[in-house]
């Protein structure tokens, strides 16, 4: 049977409600306050974490769940932003890299103590402790079967 249960039909709306919302709440947040979209932000904390600061294209593509387009248009218009740059493969010839500038840094650094504080009031503090371990284990077996 295709048909969801109504408690099947119930939770799936509480997540996709909750979390269209919740995005929508950060991703508008960042931009007053930091001039970053919540995409902006993602890609700036995945390259501060990556060896050097740089991935390459496709991986950031896979991180994101981006096409390749799509993640080339994104760091095109961080890199006219002066957030990253794109430098050839060093092993590939075709390919390139994002890198994280000393400007993206910059704005990761100012975003990240702003950007925290509202995940904390949105997400975080309406949560137990027993509730984030619930989020960490359902979104985790979510996230590893997609990916």
């Amino acid at each position: 049977m295709a048909e969801l249960s109504r408690a099947e039909q119930t939770a799936w709306r509480a997540y996709i409600d909750s979390s269209l919302r919740l995005e929508t709440r950060l991703d508008e947040d960042l931009r007053a306050t930091c001039g970053l979209s919540l995409i902006d932000y993602h890609v700036l904390v995945l390259l501060s974490e990556a060896p050097q600061r740089r991935l390459r294209m496709r991986e950031l593509a896979d991180r994101l769940v981006f096409s390749r387009s799509r993640v080339t248009y994104q760091v095109d218009s961080m890199s006219k932003r002066g957030l990253v740059v794109r430098e050839p493969a060093p092993d590939d010839a075709r390919g390139s890299r994002a890198v994280l500038t000393a400007t993206g840094l910059e704005a990761l650094l100012g975003a990240a103590p702003k950007h925290a504080a509202v995940v904390r009031a949105l997400f975080v503090d309406l949560l137990d402790d027993r509730d984030l371990a619930d989020v960490t284990r359902i979104f985790g077996k979510l996230r590893d079967h997609l990916a």
